[in-house]
C-alpha cells in the first residue's frame, strides 16, 4: 500500500454516521473518497458530502454519495483534503490541482479539518512548491505584475502547455515562486489586497489534524 493510500484511508476513521463531510480534491484524498464510497454503497455509512471540485463531485456520485450544496446545509462537520506543502505550524500551500478557491471555502466552513498527505509534503518552511493564486481572467497580465511586485516570480498556468488552465469557477491560476515564505499570514493578506486576485493557495490556521503516510506502511497522525 502506498503512502497516499495509507493516509487517505486512515482519515475515514474520523467520519461518523450522519455527518456532513467536505471532500477535497487530489490524488491522496481520492483514497478517502473511494473507501467512503464503498462504505456508503454497502449501507454501512450514511453521510452527505459537499465537494471542492467538479472532479470530486463526479467521483462521489459514482459511489452514490448524497452530494449537497451550501443551500442544503448549515455547516460542515468534517473536511478531508490534501496539501502540496505543510509546515510545522500546519500552514499549507494548496492548489496544485487548481481547486484552491473552493477548497478554502469548504475549509473555513468546516468545524474540523483533516489534511492527508505523504511525507514528501512536510517542509520546514513553505515556498519550495510554487504558490498557486486564482486570478480573474480579465487583466490577468497586470495582476501578475502586481503579484511580482510583492516578491514573486510568477507564470500563468497553462493546460497542456497551450491554453490557460481554467478553474471550475472560470478563473485562471498563476503559479508564484516566492522562494522561502517566512511570514505566510502576512503574505496572504498582501496578496489578497491586489485587485484581480480572487484567492491564494495559502491556508492559514484551518487545519486540526494532519495524517501522513510514511515508508514501510507506517502512519503519523499529528494533532494541533
Amino acid at each position: 500500500m502506498n503512502q497516499k493510500q495509507l493516509a487517505g484511508e486512515k482519515a475515514v476513521e474520523f467520519v461518523k454516521d450522519g455527518m456532513i463531510v467536505g471532500l477535497g480534491t487530489g490524488s491522496t484524498v481520492y483514497w478517502t473518497i473511494k473507501l467512503l464510497g464503498e462504505k456508503v454503497m454497502d449501507d454501512s455509512l450514511q453521510i452527505k458530502v459537499i465537494c471542492t471540485s467538479v472532479e470530486t463531485a463526479a467521483l462521489a456520485s459514482k459511489y452514490n454519495m448524497d452530494v449537497v450544496g451550501f443551500s442544503d446545509i448549515n455547516s460542515i462537520d468534517i473536511t478531508i483534503d490534501g496539501a502540496d506543502e505543510i509546515d510545522p505550524n500546519f500552514n499549507l500551500i494548496k492548489g496544485g490541482g487548481g481547486a484552491l478557491f473552493r477548497e478554502k471555502i469548504v475549509a473555513v466552513s468546516s468545524n474540523y479539518n483533516i489534511i492527508v498527505a505523504d511525507e514528501s509534503k512536510i517542509v520546514s518552511k513553505l515556498g519550495k512548491f510554487p504558490l498557486p493564486i486564482e486570478v480573474l481572467p480579465f487583466g490577468w497580465e497586470g495582476t501578475l505584475k502586481r503579484i511580482n511586485q510583492v516578491g514573486a516570480t510568477s507564470k500563468l498556468r497553462l493546460h497542456n502547455n497551450k491554453k490557460p488552465f481554467v478553474t471550475d469557477n472560470g478563473n485562471y491560476i498563476v503559479d508564484c515562486d516566492f522562494k522561502a515564505i517566512d511570514h505566510p499570514k502576512s503574505l496572504d493578506r498582501k496578496l489578497k489586497l491586489i485587485t484581480g486576485v480572487i484567492e491564494t493557495g495559502l491556508f492559514i490556521h484551518t487545519t486540526n489534524v494532519v495524517i501522513i503516510g510514511t515508508g514501510h506502511n507506517n502512519l503519523k497522525v499529528i494533532s494541533k
